[in-house]
């Protein structure tokens, strides 16, 4: 990828962005999806508006947010 990755950039402009979700996505495919950089950061979106912003995050924010989902933090958001 020869030009910058920002925040907020369209997804689309992520050449080469092997886009992935979670086997736990329902079937009409709405859910969040991730593609690592080749800088090392990982970028986020809808995937209800694949050429939407993307979100991009570093390393360590991912990593952050996944031990924080692994150990429950986030439940409540989805409690019901």
């Amino acid at each position: 990828m020869d030009h910058e990755v920002y925040n907020g950039m369209a997804a689309t402009e992520l050449i080469g962005a092997a886009w992935q979700k979670s086997r736990h996505s329902n079937s009409q495919g709405s859910c969040v999806e991730f593609a690592r950089l080749p800088g090392g950061e990982v970028a986020v979106r809808n995937s209800r508006f694949p050429d939407g912003p993307a979100l991009v995050y570093t390393r360590a924010e991912i990593e952050a947010m996944l031990l924080g989902i692994k150990d429950g933090e986030f439940d409540h958001l989805i409690a019901g």
